[in-house]
């Protein structure tokens, strides 16, 4: 292990110390700088694997969801509010075979991922100055803070804007300075190249909930957004989803994903 240098051990230990101060010492940016530290520290260093059901509201659609350490099982259980026929069944399973046995497209569901997740690692670290924050009220385990856009900042690209233009409610757990819950709602219209572009409307909504599944280890269970509009020519931004996800388990850190699609069979 390399040894640090004079400056970053006094960075740390500055570091430990913001961390450990209890929220009521903190004001509110430091309440949502510390829960942006503390959320990191554990996407960097989660490595827990789970399988759970995946409820997919706007597109009426169940279904069991395997992790693994090479990429991720979706078997579709559910359409339309009713179980998959013999033959849907059967080319679900033929579709994940082919799936696992891809190595191109495990490999493209890995880089997503590991897209999907830096994204969401800068839009976390923009959340300090990217708003203007304020305490709600606290209650023996949670704080609720409130949010509204920060004139000062400067959003760096289209997805920042878009979360640049919220105002919403953010709930830290106290004791372990995580992220329960956050809202937000669109406050103005977004729009790109003077509208030519696209327009992200007023009103809009986001929610997101997560749940400490075991000690130490929370996870995503519940994702509501509904923000109407579209940029041309770049990744819609726009989305309609309404996802819910329960009956997690944890899976062994060597599961194989042939060992995934035998586990994402629902058993009656």
């Amino acid at each position: 292990m390399r040894m640090l240098t004079r400056s970053k051990f006094f960075c740390c230990v500055a570091l430990v110390l913001f961390v450990a101060l209890p929220l009521h010492a903190q004001n509110p940016t430091q309440i949502v700088q510390t829960a942006v530290n503390t959320e990191l520290a554990a996407s960097r260093n989660d490595h827990s694997l789970w399988k759970y059901r995946d409820e997919q509201r706007d597109a009426n659609k169940v279904s069991i969801v395997v992790q693994t350490a090479k990429g991720s099982v979706k078997r579709l259980i559910e359409r339309n509010g009713a179980p998959l026929t013999a033959a849907e069944a059967q080319a679900e399973g033929a579709r994940i075979q082919s799936t696992i046995h891809d190595p191109e497209k495990m490999a493209k569901q890995r880089r997503d991922g590991a897209s999907d997740d830096k994204n969401a690692a800068e839009l976390l670290n923009m959340l300090p100055t990217a708003f203007l924050w304020k305490i709600a009220n606290e209650n023996g385990d949670s704080v609720t803070l409130t949010f509204y856009p920060n004139p000062d900042f400067s959003p760096p690209d289209m997805e920042s804007r878009v979360l640049s233009a919220m105002a919403g409610d953010l709930v830290v757990d106290k004791k372990q300075h995580r992220i329960k819950t956050i809202s937000g709602k669109l406050v103005r219209d977004v729009t790109f190249g003077w509208g030519l572009l696209g327009r992200m409307k007023q009103g809009g909504t986001f929610r997101v909930e997560r749940r400490e599944l075991k000690p130490g280890l929370w996870q995503i269970t519940e994702t509501h957004v509904n923000i109407v509009g579209k940029a041309l020519l770049f990744k819609n931004i726009g989305q309609q989803q309404d996802e819910v996800q329960t009956d997690f388990i944890q899976v062994p850190a060597d599961t194989t994903l042939e060992q995934a699609a035998e586990m994402s069979k629902e058993k009656h």
